[in-house]
């Protein structure tokens, strides 16, 4: 299952993180995936002041979105980065890595998160193209919104023809790790918020009983 959001930063925040993208050094985005042979792409420097204030502003923007925290039921997050493509590169086919080091621990990425950060039509082509059974789901946000979408999935990032993708990408360890538990939980959830009121106070107590203890009995609250 996927979740598009919109407006998940602000007409500041975007303007900003352009213009951190703008001054700041950027490296082959294989050092972040050494053997990878379809990887083609730049990523911030990890090491640089400019990676620490992007990476707190896009994980800021994610923690406030109540539609991706209603989404994904996160129990951690990657710190997020930026990511840029321009004309020629591209990331084929691939699958997101189990584990990723995170400090002292490892990650688990359950989900895979982009946010937008270029306008869709200062570049052509770069669409996140999601494989879905024997097709593929392409995606390109306009500026300031995100794909949320299963680490499991094979995906890539189409070629870039011209101009600059630039994104944001993270990835969240959720706390309902089977991705069908999640889904079921988050669709509940939204009838919750949709029709709860429209319930008999004993119904609505009763689905809440039901939700809270399928979430007590699927979740990994570390």
């Amino acid at each position: 299952m996927f979740l598009e959001i919109p407006d998940v930063l602000t007409a500041d925040e975007i303007a900003r993180l352009r213009a951190i993208a703008a001054s700041a050094v950027f490296v082959d985005g294989r050092a972040s995936s050494p053997h990878s042979m379809v990887k083609n792409n730049l990523q911030i420097d990890h090491g640089g002041d400019a990676h620490g204030e992007s990476s707190r502003m896009l994980a800021a923007a994610l923690q406030r979105s109540e539609p991706f925290r209603n989404f994904a039921f996160p129990r951690i997050m990657a710190p997020p980065m930026l990511a840029r493509y321009t004309p020629g590169m591209s990331y084929g086919a691939h699958a997101d890595a189990a584990f990723i080091q995170i400090g002292g621990r490892s990650l688990r990425s359950d989900i895979s998160c982009t946010v937008f950060i270029a306008s869709p039509d200062s570049y052509e082509g770069g669409e996140l193209a999601v494989r879905l059974g024997g097709a593929s789901v392409a995606f390109k946000g306009a500026a300031g919104s995100a794909i949320v979408y299963p680490s499991t999935t094979l995906h890539e990032v189409r070629p870039v023809t011209a101009g600059e993708r630039l994104v944001g990408l993270t990835f969240v360890e959720s706390q309902i790790a089977d991705p069908f538990n999640r889904e079921l939980l988050y669709e509940l959830d939204e009838v919750a918020a949709l029709e709860g009121l429209n319930m008999s106070w004993e119904n609505r107590t009763r689905f809440q009983y039901v939700r809270t203890n399928l979430r007590r009995m699927w979740s990994d609250a570390g």
